[in-house]
């Protein structure tokens, strides 16, 4: 059972042995272009591959307090989960284009249903594409499988817990250090942070050709980060509780388990104009 990451090698000998028991998700999305990645799957997609939509299926339709993307109902997810041939015995594999950044949502998600054999793709689909395994463009026939997943509310952090996580946790911001500083929005209506949260890029989990730096690297890193606090005291933050959940794959990855998400993230926070805003650098 994979948990965390698989290798694009790894990815090929189960197809290669048509092993029935793997399930593999296309998860690329663009969050400036929202067909982006269904036209992509069109084009060209690895073998078997089932398309999920970030928008209108690993999200809910936005509403006048939400953020841009949120989450999903989960009785709709594990349908189509299951109509993507998903049993409580499967191996699931998602991927991206983006190093993760997508596909860590799904991974998230899927996880938080209670299944815990699924496992982000290294390198994702430049990865795929660069080893020269097959692509196919053909839509991929599925035998439902019979997967019911029971959410897991405590991988959750709601609104009305985020203010009082500094006092006795941390809050990270998995965004760019210029979103986070306030100096640059290109999607949300405010810039800044969550007062009391520090910044940790996604792009800091990954090595310069895209794929995620070694357990025993990212344990380091993240070790020096959080300090004295222990992961379950970690709540991660992004835009819309997209690529937050990049920042726990990295963690988990490296062996510090139970942090959580804040999923309405900085584009719910901003909604109400009398929540405070920081910008600049860390505390």
């Amino acid at each position: 059972m994979l948990t965390t990451l698989i290798s694009v090698s790894a990815l090929a000998d189960r197809l290669d042995d048509n092993d029935m028991t793997t399930v593999v998700l296309d998860c690329r999305s663009s969050l400036m272009d929202h067909d982006q990645g269904r036209r992509f799957y069109g084009e060209g997609h690895i073998p078997s591959a089932v398309f999920i939509d970030l928008e209108t299926e690993l999200s809910s339709p936005i509403t006048a307090y939400s953020g841009r993307h949120p989450l999903p109902d989960f009785t709709e997810l594990a349908a189509i989960l299951r109509g993507a041939g998903v049993n409580s015995t499967t191996q699931v594999v998602v991927y991206d284009d983006c190093g993760g950044a997508m596909a860590a949502r799904a991974w998230w998600l899927i996880r938080l249903l209670g299944h815990a054999a699924v496992a982000v793709l290294d390198g994702g689909y430049p990865a795929w594409l660069a080893a020269g395994y097959p692509v196919t463009d053909q839509v991929a026939e599925v035998i439902p499988g019979d997967f019911s997943g029971v959410p897991d509310l405590s991988m959750i952090v709601p609104l009305q817990q985020v203010a009082d996580v500094p006092t006795k946790g941390m809050l990270i911001d998995a965004r760019s250090a210029e979103r986070y500083r306030g100096e640059q929005e290109p999607i949300d209506p405010v810039a800044g942070h969550i007062p009391g949260a520090f910044n940790r890029p996604l792009q800091q989990n990954l090595t310069a050709d895209g794929l995620f730096k070694s357990a025993a690297v990212l344990q380091q890193e993240w070790r020096q980060l959080i300090g004295g606090f222990q992961p379950q005291q970690i709540v991660h933050y992004c835009g819309s509780g997209v690529t937050a959940c990049h920042n726990l794959l990295a963690m988990e990855h490296a062996g510090l388990a139970g942090a959580k998400v804040y999923p309405g993230s900085w584009s719910e926070w901003v909604r109400d104009p009398q929540r405070p805003v920081a910008t600049g650098e860390a505390p």
